[in-house]
């Protein structure tokens, strides 16, 4: 059984939100419909792939644009049919990778649609993976580079099932289209990108460079332990600063001050994590709001920002622990 991250495994009261979503979540801006995150097989065999039959997109034809699609024509094929309408020429996108995904949803029969993305001006950040997605995006979108815009014609098998979305008004027998444009992608093997910021502070620790993908070495000075919260650049990254209600995608490491011991760590799960600044400790919440995406950030947390005297059972940690993090900021919702 694949170990959950300790940072939103927390009790309660050292949480923003008592109860917590899922990894993979969408924890963007709240649809009043459906997003392709809501999933409903995951179980079904691997779908045959075709080229089509698409209805054409008549409008909002660029990449980035969003699009107006033509109802569709005849019957829909009951194979998944995926389309590259632009090919991108970045990253190769995997099953399990996280994207970061503009998307349009509409009926095959009525054009209706039913959820997008682009009038809420917040991309989607999801993960590829069984249960968090539709298997027709799951299996559609691997193997499409980033940069890429992907058409989808999902039958109900790879979609919402027989049972459809009611909230969405998608019905059992409803082939579904969407249009995807594929912004970027992450897996486990994914780092801070940016400037190497200077570690003068030799009361503090010392956090490795590296952006291999590999977990960076984290070195406890001999010194007492801060009283305050430290969060300070590693490297510092040129993207868009975090708010405190971000949902961000990260690669972290965790160690005690006291013995340096690594007690948590995505590289050793060999998987990134994702959630909402609402949901974690508050050394977390306090230390990453204001960081530029791309950064690798030190964040030192005093147990009352932490885990104070009611560490996880199990975790390690002991009561009134001083935590250190490195984290790699790699996107934000």
């Amino acid at each position: 059984m694949r170990r959950r991250s300790l940072l939103i495994a927390v009790p309660t009261g050292l949480v923003t939100l008592a109860a917590c979503g899922d990894e993979g979540s969408d924890s963007g801006k709240a649809s009043d419909t459906a997003s392709p995150s809501a999933p409903a097989t995951s179980a079904a065999p691997a779908p045959k792939i075709v080229d089509g039959p698409l209805p054409a997109i008549t409008a909002g034809t660029e990449f980035g644009e969003k699009p107006t699609v033509a109802k569709g024509s005849g019957e829909p094929s009951k194979d998944l049919a995926v389309k590259t309408v632009i090919a991108g020429g970045g990253r190769t996108v995997a099953e399990n990778d996280y994207i970061v995904a503009n998307y349009l949803g509409q009926i095959w029969d009525t054009a209706k649609v039913f959820d997008n993305s682009y009038d809420r001006e917040t991309p989607l950040l999801i993960q590829l993976a069984q249960g968090g997605i539709i298997d027709g995006w799951r299996y559609g979108l691997a193997g499409k580079k980033t940069g890429s815009r992907v058409q989808l014609a999902v039958p109900p098998t790879w979609g919402y099932g027989e049972q459809g979305n009611a909230q969405a008004g998608i019905e059992g027998t409803d082939t579904l289209v969407f249009v995807v444009d594929i912004e970027d992608t992450y897996n486990a093997a994914s780092s801070a990108k940016g400037t190497d910021v200077a570690q003068d502070d030799t009361d503090l620790p010392q956090v490795g460079t590296n952006t291999d993908g590999k977990a960076p070495s984290i070195e406890i000075p001999e010194a007492d332990a801060p009283a305050e919260l430290v969060a300070s650049y590693v490297i510092e990254g040129d993207g868009e600063e975090v708010a405190a209600d971000s949902t961000v995608l990260v690669q972290y490491k965790g160690v005690l001050w006291d013995t340096g011991k690594e007690f948590d760590s995505s590289y050793s799960r060999k998987a990134l994590t994702s959630f909402s600044l609402q949901q974690v400790v508050k050394g977390w919440a306090q230390g990453l709001t204001g960081k530029k995406v791309g950064s690798r950030v030190l964040i030192v947390v005093p147990p009352e920002l932490g885990y104070g005297d009611n560490p996880p059972q199990g975790s390690g940690i002991e009561k009134d622990s001083t935590l250190v993090f490195s984290v790699d900021i790699l996107a934000k919702m």
